[in-house]
């Protein structure tokens, strides 16, 4: 007799062999293939170290079983920081590669397009859409992603709807804490730039600055507050309006980075060293506040985790909807991080 070799050798290796080599079980490795969040970092990354060395490819019938089908999901974006849209697709994609979704990027920019564009993704068959500032809080966008019934996850806006689920932080509380440390550091005369006013978050950050000042007996000026749009273009006229002043602010508390850092560069123009003339403070903690010099201290607002989130966060409705289930929608507020670096001092006292 000849030993001839098991069908087993010839064959692919299959999902057992993956759970048995990384000592889970199958459905372990089932949730790792689709991005499920209840799976612990070390078995998720045992799991795919083992389908990495077996070459494991699971089908995509097999997806289809195991409950994670491939769906196309639309990501809407038009915001004018590179550096957040930058760090938003790092996680929109990476936890679109984790549940097995196909994600499609359109840009969204004029408000006569916005529907057309919704439209558009809709009759391409897309299961949802997320998005990303400051479409979360665009009227025609969310009248046009209720007039269609498709899922759809805001992301970052300061004021969630009840009708769609979201993903945020506590923008005033964030905005709060970053006044109170100027505060705590002796300064006084704070100006504030304000983010552009087609975005809630903008509100909520202006609204934690002025109860920092009110909390701490300190009179609110009218000309310390001026009006950005989020980019750093705007930044520069903020600033320069601020320092122009007869009386002006000992520090700037920007509401993103891109507007800090724009405020760095005109005071460098002017001649000022920061932080010994000027703080400024930033928001986000984009890569740009570490690729300035000082590095910016700002507020750190998880991107990639809420972008991730959000993706999640989809999927799981997509599924409920075509499962017959039903649920109101999720509101999740992510933790901040005030990120101390080398742009903020007391006072000058010369």
């Amino acid at each position: 007799m000849t030993n001839r070799p098991s069908r087993r050798q010839h064959n692919a290796p299959t999902i057992s062999d993956v759970a048995a080599a990384a000592g889970v079980s199958p459905m372990t490795v089932s949730r790792v293939i689709n991005g499920e969040a209840n799976v612990r970092d070390r078995t998720r990354e045992l799991v795919n170290e083992v389908i990495r060395k077996l070459n494991y490819s699971p089908s995509a019938a097999a997806r289809s079983l195991a409950g994670g089908e491939e769906m196309r999901i639309g990501l809407l974006y038009s915001n004018p920081s590179s550096a957040y849209l930058s760090e938003f697709l790092v996680g929109s994609l990476d936890q679109a590669s984790r549940s097995n979704v196909q994600l499609i990027v359109e840009k969204c920019d004029e408000d006569a397009l916005e529907q057309s564009v919704i439209d558009h993704l809709v009759q391409g068959r897309v299961d949802g859409i997320v998005l990303p500032p400051p479409l979360c809080d665009a009227t025609a966008v969310l009248a046009a992603v209720a007039e269609h019934d498709i899922p759809a996850v805001a992301v970052a806006t300061g004021r969630p709807i009840a009708t769609m689920a979201a993903v945020s932080i506590d923008d005033r509380r964030a905005a709060f804490e970053m006044t109170q440390h100027l505060i705590g550091l002796g300064h006084r005369r704070i100006g504030f730039i304000i983010g552009n006013p087609n975005q809630t978050a903008s509100a909520e950050r202006l609204a934690g600055y002025r109860a920092a000042l009110a909390g701490c007996g300190l009179d609110e000026e009218a000309g310390l507050i001026v009006q950005g749009l989020f980019t750093y273009r705007s930044g520069l006229d903020a600033a320069e309006r601020l320092l122009t002043l007869a009386d002006r602010p000992t520090a700037i508390f920007a509401s993103n980075d891109d507007m800090a850092a724009a405020a760095v560069a005109v005071a460098h123009r002017r001649r000022l060293e920061v932080p010994r003339d000027l703080t400024v403070c930033g928001f986000d903690d984009t890569a740009l506040a570490t690729t300035i010099w000082p590095e910016l201290t700002t507020i750190r607002q998880p991107i990639i985790e809420m972008s991730r989130t959000a993706v999640e966060l989809l999927v799981r409705e997509i599924k409920d909807r075509k499962n017959g289930k039903s649920a109101a929608p999720q509101h999740l507020v992510l933790d901040f991080d005030l990120v101390r670096r080398q742009s903020d001092a007391p006072p000058s006292q010369d």
